[in-house]
């Protein structure tokens, strides 16, 4: 058996060294010019092993474009199936062709210069591939233009371009012979200028407030991506940088007591999306199907109560003040003697909330739920080469620890010297307060502690 794994695993060996080499041989020369004896010398294979493999220098050439074309579609499916939104999807779609297409330049080039007319069976199957590709393009337009988010272009028209875009930017990367760090700050500016063009602003001549600036966002990669759109469709370019990481909490022993005890919680506050998934993902684990039909559920922004409506978990209050003191505010208009209120959150979340509600008669039940740790180096690697070369106009904190560990990343030990040329937008008052306690002035803060209420806020400013 183990003999017959390695024979077929030579045999695979040998199948992707003439691939590799005939791709190179047809980038660099046409069709007609390439002879099978080409492809046997540079992949150092008699002459005849390679015809054991593939029948006809058609076959071989067919072959190539068919096994990446079908990689390309399989894995741009699979990219874009996660994403939230249409603008999101265009962002996955866009990075992943333009990063596929220059790790293979010579499919690239062999795509290039196909006509896929050719009488053959495989050039049938190419066609049907190549539909493939541009069908989940017009997909993402389609969506996007049902959002409102793109204008009423043809979708046909909108795909040529892009495409055409991306092949033309590809194109360039090879013959200036991008490295790895010029390529994702490439693929970002394919991106902008892609989106732009899209826009439902543009159609309804609506100015981009925030055209020409770029901001750079931090928080984790996921609550990074969402805040990106907001400001991207205000024309902003936007940089993402993650300075915090999601984890499990040291202990689970907290929580799991008050879930176990059996006592009835009156109330349920969740702070995050994050606390919200991490709460449902340990009843899961715990086999616990929480009741909440004797439970008010109060969840801070609408962020937080969207998750929780995916999540199939009621909310009950949405405090009108996206803060501690907002919760502490909207719950003083019910009877709190005596009630148990739980709320699962950060290991290293702050008491104003708990002790505004103890002072209110409440019995008090707080849990870590999540732990916010630095991001690993390989996680922030790309996001860095970007920030690098590029010169931000606003850097935006959405916590004290998104601006401590922006601080310790980066190594910067004299914060009023590094943002001396920027401007700092801080989400809330601690945020504000954790910034200034360094001697770093903020410009910018929302009434709104929100992300849409920043953007305002923005906009505002550079009035």
């Amino acid at each position: 058996m183990v003999t017959e794994v390695n024979i077929e695993n030579k045999k695979e060996q040998k199948r992707k060294r003439i691939i590799e080499s005939a791709a190179k041989l047809f980038s660099q020369k046409s069709y007609h010019e390439v002879m099978m004896e080409d492809v046997a010398k540079l992949s150092s294979i008699a002459k005849g092993t390679v015809y054991n493999y593939f029948e006809s220098k058609e076959e071989l050439y067919f072959s190539i474009m068919k096994q990446r074309m079908e990689k390309l579609t399989v894995s741009l499916k699979e990219k874009i199936k996660d994403e939230s939104s249409s603008i999101e999807s265009l962002h996955s779609f866009i990075i992943h062709l333009y990063m596929f297409m220059m790790k293979y330049q010579s499919f690239f080039l062999m795509y290039q210069k196909e006509s896929l007319k050719a009488e053959h069976e495989l050039c049938s199957e190419l066609v049907g591939l190549e539909k493939v590709l541009k069908n989940i393009l017009s997909g993402i337009i389609r969506s996007g233009k049902s959002e409102g988010l793109f204008r009423n272009i043809e979708e046909g028209f909108a795909v040529d371009l892009i495409l055409g875009s991306i092949y033309g930017a590809v194109q360039r990367g090879i013959e200036k012979e991008f490295h790895e760090e010029l390529m994702i700050a490439e693929r970002e500016k394919i991106f902008d200028f892609v989106l732009h063009g899209l826009f439902s602003a543009y159609e309804e001549n609506k100015m981009f407030p925030l055209s020409g600036k770029t901001i750079v966002i931090t928080r984790t990669v996921e609550q990074s991506r969402e805040s990106s759109e907001v400001f991207r469709q205000l024309g902003a370019n936007v940089i993402i940088f993650p300075t915090l990481d999601i984890v499990s909490p040291d202990s689970w022993n907290e929580f799991d007591s008050v879930i176990k005890n059996g006592s009835t919680i009156n109330f349920l506050i969740f702070t995050s999306g994050h606390a919200v998934k991490m709460f449902t993902q340990r009843c899961s684990e715990l086999g616990i199907n929480f009741n909440f039909n004797q439970t008010k559920v109060v969840a801070v922004g609408n962020k937080t109560a969207s998750v929780c409506e995916k999540l199939k978990i009621p909310v009950h209050i949405i405090p009108r003040k996206f803060s501690g003191i907002g919760v502490v505010e909207e719950l003083s208009n019910y009877d709190l003697k005596k009630k148990l209120i739980f709320i699962p959150r950060s290991a290293i979340g702050r008491e104003e909330l708990p002790d505004g509600l103890e002072a209110l008669g409440a019995k008090i039940k707080t849990a870590p739920v999540y732990n916010v740790s630095l991001p690993s180096d390989e996680k922030v690697k790309s996001n860095l080469e970007i920030l690098k070369q590029s010169k931000p106009d606003i850097f935006i904190f959405t916590s004290p620890s998104t601006f401590e560990n922006y601080l310790q990343i980066l190594r910067i030990v004299n914060p009023v010297k590094y943002f001396e040329n920027y401007k700092v937008a801080a989400i809330g008052p601690t945020t504000k307060t954790a910034i200034e306690n360094k001697h770093v002035h903020v410009d910018i803060m929302p009434e709104e502690y929100t992300i849409d209420g920043l953007a305002k806020a923005i906009i505002e400013f550079y009035k």
